[in-house]
């Protein structure tokens, strides 16, 4: 009933990172339906001040009410292609091999650092007499 020892299920690296993704994934899905829902209430609610109000009738664009609902349809357009679209194409698996290939650039770039260093910077030859760099006594 009390004992000590606790279970505790360690979860490897690879099962981590599964469950980070997939967490991500469902994080964008519920972003796009909260973006879908806002555009279909704020839609409603320009319909609603333009035609019905008659606020905004003085503007120089007659219905202005249906280029803003437009403009936003081609951003929700945008945040649907990003979420189902790029991410087949710009997934896990696009983001491991564009990780791999930075790393692999880096190590070339601090090797040729490195080659370039030792050529500039000479160190000086290791000599067996030890040299006192204070003045001799004088007496």
């Amino acid at each position: 009933m009390f004992s000590k020892s606790k279970k505790t299920d360690r979860i490897d690296p690879e099962q981590r990172e599964q469950y980070e993704y997939a967490r991500g994934r469902i994080k964008a899905k519920k972003r796009l339906m909260q973006h879908f829902i806002v555009f279909l209430a704020g839609s409603v609610f320009l319909i609603i001040l333009n035609p019905v109000l008659g606020i905004g009738n003085d503007f120089f664009i007659k219905d202005w009410f249906v280029w803003a609902i437009l403009i936003w349809a081609f951003l929700f357009l945008i945040h649907i292609f990003n979420v189902f679209i790029m991410n087949k194409f710009m997934g896990k698996e696009w983001e491991d091999r564009q990780l791999e290939k930075l790393k692999r650039k880096q190590e070339v770039r601090i090797e040729e650092m490195s080659e370039k260093m030792k050529d500039e910077i000479q160190l000086p030859e290791k000599k067996t007499e030890i040299h006192n760099p204070l003045p001799p006594d004088v007496e």
